[in-house]
């Protein structure tokens, strides 16, 4: 059976930063407060006429152009995403439609905050099973849309953006004991996901309008200290050891939950990722735009072994090592 890898990756925010200050002077907060709590500096927000697909359809053309691909040679299209307030034409179809693609399978994928590493895990799956040859995998939300922007405890936190993966079939990254980042080892690992449902209800977009709301404590209690273990479980399946990954990516949501996390993964030589400082928690986008910069920078060199882990909403997890595109 063949396997998989991220060929190249591309993001996409809109040119709107909101501060601190300017949160400050909309509801009762201040640079410290949300600095000290949550570590955050600035986000990115789109305004009325920036839709979530042409976000994902920029960060999709970056990812094609760094593959030297055309949108032609794309048989399947995935957007993970939790903010499409329409329900068809889905933000893949919308997406193809925008750069112009031939007749590719077109999927969105809702897990919210965990819905990149989830779409990767398809992809992976759908061109090991062979049903497709190259993946455009896509995390894009604008949560700008969905903040409610008198709650001070939960508009501080979000952004807009959107992150993309070229996926392609590789048959010399088939199944090997061999970790990613070695010769014959796959090129995305083995993904490990799961969920809570009885904590569901801990992250919430409802409503009509749709708002955020969520249970901070209960989450941030969640993800600092139920999610190491499943994390080091990620590298147990794909063979390698914490100490060894070059860079951990973990899901942006918050300054206070990142460091602790990665702290206790034991990744002790590991890049990370902490791209919420600039960007907020952008949910599905966060991972593959905060790695999308990581690889810009240059900071993690190719073929290196990268920990992708996302959680959140459903308060639902998927992580997976893969080599660096």
């Amino acid at each position: 059976m063949t396997g998989s890898r991220v060929v190249a990756l591309g993001h996409y925010q809109p040119a709107k930063v909101l501060t601190n200050d300017d949160l400050a002077a909309m509801v009762d907060t201040s640079d410290e407060w949300i600095t000290s709590r949550v570590g955050i500096k600035t986000r990115h927000v789109g305004g009325p006429d920036e839709p979530v697909d042409e976000l994902a359809a920029h960060a999709g053309a970056k990812a094609l152009a760094a593959a030297g691909l055309q949108p032609s040679d794309i048989d399947l299209v995935l957007v993970a995403t939790s903010t499409a307030i329409d329900r068809s034409p889905s933000m893949a179809a919308r997406v193809a439609a925008r750069l112009g693609m031939g007749s590719p399978a077109v999927m969105d994928i809702n897990v919210v905050c965990s819905g990149f590493t989830h779409a990767l895990a398809v992809a992976d799956h759908t061109i090991r099973a062979g049903a497709a040859t190259r993946a455009l995998v896509i995390g894009a939300d604008k949560m700008a849309d969905i903040a409610d922007w008198t709650d001070r405890t939960t508009c501080v936190l979000l952004g807009d953006g959107a992150g993309a993966a070229v996926v392609t079939a590789d048959p010399s990254a088939s199944d090997s004991p061999s970790a990613p980042g070695t010769p014959g080892g796959p090129g995305i690992g083995p993904v490990l996901w799961g969920s809570v449902p009885e904590m569901g209800n801990a992250v919430r977009i409802e409503g009509t309008p749709p708002r955020f709301a969520q249970e901070g404590q209960s989450v941030y209690r969640w993800a600092t200290t139920q999610l190491p273990p499943i994390a080091r479980k990620v590298c147990e399946k794909a063979g390698i050891a914490p100490e060894d990954l070059a860079a951990v990516v973990l899901h942006q949501a918050n300054l206070r939950i990142i460091e602790p996390v990665a702290r206790k993964i034991g990744a002790v030589n590991a890049v990370i990722a902490r791209d919420v400082v600039d960007s907020g928690n952008t949910s599905a986008a966060s991972i593959p735009m905060a790695f999308s910069k990581l690889v810009e920078r240059g900071e993690i060199a190719s073929g290196a072994p990268v920990l992708l882990f996302g959680f959140g909403g459903n308060l639902s997890y998927a992580g997976q090592v893969i080599r660096c595109p």
